[in-house]
Formats: structure tokens, sequence, C-alpha cells
């Protein structure tokens, strides 16, 4: 059985080895001075203007936008969309250059099944699904992943060459625990499709880690150890000795075994985000960071600098943990850890050799620190690409996510383009005579890490019940980051946002 996985900054110095060209690039989409105001509580500007609205959605990744998409599309249009960045879209946001565009962090959705009926029936609107039938221009291009390992790629990102008749006896092993785990109905997308259906022994899966689980398992051989921790420093940031074995679990058995897609663009998930922005625009304030939220009689007052709003219902998209520094009285600490990635784009002048088998859209190299790279030139159907352009994604899953954040934003230019590259010559040899430019995005709350007793803490699902006209609504309630995620919170805040003021008119 096969098993899937789902602006600049002014350019620095370039970065110069003994024989090999010169390489330019920076750091785009810095912004830590705002978030670190926020946690400072630093003193911001007085507002001078009122505005009267119902309901205000604060934050504009996917699941403020979601919330917003659902309102605009059942007629409610009494709301307005605060994002401190210049540009919504949150993890989902993308550059371009002359070769291509390519997304800054989320780039991919999995086809849906039947019963996602919320991303289903965003992207009839989008034109993406038609009739039942996806628009083949959307769904990955084959060939779609390899890996490389015993000094060549081979297909898939399942090590299943030169295994010893117990790797191989482990990785069957293994394939058949997660496909009894899906045959359960119990791990679903949204998540909370199946978690009301969850045992005792759901539970108790909670309580551990992946890597204990495995190991009581017996799921001890170095191959099916590398592709869980792979899966799960990819979709949490967070190595299988630290993860609940729940969401360890989930990540194989959320999803049906085989299917089409996934869906991609060269920009990622940000092919969707400028649509909904763009059919959103004229209820999205951007350059409007909130720096307090607090209750005033039966309203909610929200301020930003230069603007406070009056409004009936708040849906707070923003990340979870940011409440406790800007939300009065402040609810108490949200109780999820966050792991910090960065994520490269490399400009190529022209392709490196390649031994084995051919490049694919993603590209994933045993046993590296890295989660390797995307072509984002991947989906283009011209015959001969000179120049491409590739994403390489790093999660810094080891320990802390706080010690790690440290070390993503104490690195400078140089110091992560040496390690990046580094990586990438595992596979490539002569990847520094390819590479004319890298530009990096450090995300230093990239997504929530759901460690052991995360899913079924009552602290999360507290945060769930909206109170007061207070909705929460970001991806982290479901302690994974997946568009869907997103999306049905989102629409689930909205919902409850657009009875709130509805009762009250």
């Amino acid at each position: 059985m096969k098993l899937t996985r789902r602006a600049l900054a002014p350019a620095l110095l370039g970065m110069t080895l003994k024989g090999a060209p010169r390489i330019e690039g920076g750091f785009a989409l810095e912004n830590v001075e705002q978030g670190h105001l926020l946690r400072d509580r630093a003193r911001l500007m007085v507002p001078r203007e009122s505005e009267r609205v119902p309901v205000v959605i604060v934050g504009g990744g996917v699941a403020g936008l979601s919330a917003a998409w659902w309102l605009d599309r059942r007629g409610f249009k009494d709301f307005v969309l605060l994002e401190m960045e210049n540009g919504a879209g949150g993890n989902a946001r993308s550059g371009e250059n002359e070769v291509s565009a390519y997304p800054w962090a989320a780039h991919y959705v999995p086809v849906p099944d039947p019963e996602a009926v919320l991303v289903r029936e965003l992207f009839t609107e989008l034109g993406v699904l038609r009739d039942g039938v996806w628009d083949e221009r959307w769904l990955c291009h084959s060939p779609k992943e390899r890996l490389f390992i015993h000094g060549r790629w081979e297909e898939g990102v399942e090590p299943h060459s030169a295994l010893t008749g117990e790797e191989l006896r482990q990785m069957e092993r293994f394939a058949h625990r997660m496909e009894e785990f899906r045959a359960t109905g119990r791990f679903t997308v949204p998540m909370e499709r199946g978690l009301a259906k969850s045992t005792e022994a759901e539970r108790a899966l909670d309580r551990m880690t992946m890597g204990q689980w495995m190991e009581r398992e017996g799921l001890t051989s170095v191959p099916v150890r590398w592709l869980a921790d792979y899966s799960t420093r990819d979709d949490y940031g967070t190595r299988v000795d630290d993860i609940s074995a729940w969401a360890g679990v989930h990540y194989f058995a959320g999803r049906q075994p085989e299917e089409k897609g996934p869906l991609t663009w060269p920009e990622g998930n940000a092919w969707v985000t400028k649509r909904l922005s763009e059919k959103l625009r004229t209820r999205i304030r951007t350059n409007a960071m909130v720096f307090r939220v607090e209750r005033a009689g039966a309203r909610w007052q929200v301020f930003t600098e230069g603007r406070r709003y009056e409004a009936d219902c708040v849906i707070w998209a923003a990340p979870t943990w940011l409440a406790s520094w800007v939300v009065e009285p402040a609810p108490p600490r949200w109780p999820m850890d966050t792991a910090p990635w960065l994520v490269s784009n490399l400009t190529l002048e022209r392709w490196p050799a390649n031994k084995g088998y051919p490049e694919c859209w993603d590209n994933v190299i045993y046993r590296s620190p890295s989660l390797g790279y995307v072509i984002a030139t991947h989906q283009n159907v011209a015959r001969h690409q000179e120049k491409t352009v590739w994403t390489h994604y790093w999660a810094l899953a080891d320990g802390r996510g706080a010690d790690q954040r440290r070390i993503l934003l104490g690195g400078d230019w140089n110091y992560w383009s040496e390690r990046v590259l580094t990586d990438l010559e595992r596979a490539h040899p002569d990847i520094r005579q390819c590479v004319s430019r890298i530009d990096m995005h450090r995300i230093a709350h990239a997504m929530p890490r759901p460690a052991p007793g995360m899913i079924f803490d009552e602290r999360r699902r507290a945060r769930l019940r909206p109170k007061d006209g207070f909705a929460y609504a970001n991806c982290d309630l479901s302690a994974l980051s997946l568009f869907e995620e997103a999306q049905y919170r989102g629409v689930e805040a909205a919902k409850y946002a657009m009875g709130q003021v509805g009762r009250g008119r």
C-alpha cells in the first residue's frame, strides 16, 4: 500500500565560494517587530476615528478569509476583515520573479473527498471543480514525488529499495495499522467529523508520543521511523518523539490512501487566497494591526492605530496564542507550542545533474534535516524550461519552539543559505553552479505543535465554544495546520457571528 503525504527585503551581500558563481538573496516578508510590539504591550497610537460595524474579523489568513467568504456568500455584507500585513493570505502568500511565481509556505491542497463539502463549495466557486470534475490544470502533474536514497532518486517518498526482510515487514505492518485506523472513521478532515466518535482507544493515543506508540508496536527499524518522523515534521514541525500519537496517526489515516491530486499551483495556496482577497477587497483593511480588543457594554471595541471599531461580534482568526497579548481581559495562555520554519526560494539558471528517477513536483532527501523541495515550475506545460525556481522547506523541529526560534532568527542570510545549499548537495553536488539567487522567509510561528494531550485537552476544546459575541477561528484550534481545518474553523465562527448579529436585530 502506498503511503502518501499530504516584496523582498534589501538584498544582502551575495555568497561566493571558490569556483562557484555569486549567489544573491535576502529575507522576504520580515515583520518580526510588529509582533514584538504586541508581545511587549507597547503604547500605540490612540485611534482618532470610530466606525460601527456588526462583525469584525481579526486576521486575514485562510481562516479569516474563509469566515469572510462564508458571510459574503450568504449575503451578509456588514463586516470588515483587519489584516496587519500589506496583503491577506497568512501562510498562503507568494512571490514572483522573471522565472515563475512561487509559494512562501503552503503549496497544495489534497483533493477533498465527497464529504468535504466546504472545500468543494469553494473550489466550485473558483472554477477548480466543475460538474464534479477537477480541472486538470491544477491537479499535480506527473511525476509527482521522489526520494533520494542510496545515492540516487527513486519514485515515491516511502523507502522501498534495498530493505531487509525485517524492514519490509515493518513497513507493511505500519501501512496495515494505518489502514485499520482509517477504517474506524474516527480520523477525518476536518477532524471534528471523526473526533465526536472517539473512543478510549483514541484518547489513549493522545496520551503518548508517536515514537512511544511505534516502539510498542515493534515499529523500530530506521526506514519506518524515518518515514513517520519526516511526515510529522512535514505537517506539524514536530518529531515523532515529541508529537501526540493521535496526530501522528491522523497524518496517514485522515485521508484516502490513493488520490489523484493534490491540487497545486506555481504560487501554491496563494492562488486561492488571492482570489478570495480580490472577491472581498472592499471588506479587507490591510496594514491594520489590531493591538487591543475589549468589551464595552454589550459590544466589543477593536483598536487599530488610527481607528476604533465597535462590533457586535469579533471573529479572532489570528493565531490563538496572540489573544493573550491583545484581548482584555486576557484569556488564559494558549497551551500549545508553535513550530518555526524556514522557507527558501532558489532561482536556478540551469538544472543540476540528475541520477535516477526524473525531477518531480515534490523531492525529498532521505534522512535530511530538511523536508526537501517542490519545483514551482512543475505545472508549466512548456517542453523546455531552461530556468526554474525550487521552494525548499525546513522545519526546525528539535526541542522547544522558543529555542528553535532563537536559532532561526539568529542566523543571518549567509548562515542559512549555506545550510540550505549544503543540504541540497547531498543529492545535487553541482547545485552551487546552478543557483543565482536565494530568497528566504523565516516563519517564527508557522504552525501548532500537537504535543501529547493536546487533542483532548479541555483548554483547547473550551476555545471552540464561542461566548458573548467572541469566536476563535484559527486552525490551531484543531492542532492541525491544514487548509481544510482553517476553512472549517473560519466558517464555524462566521455561522456563530451571523446568528448573534441576527438575534440582536
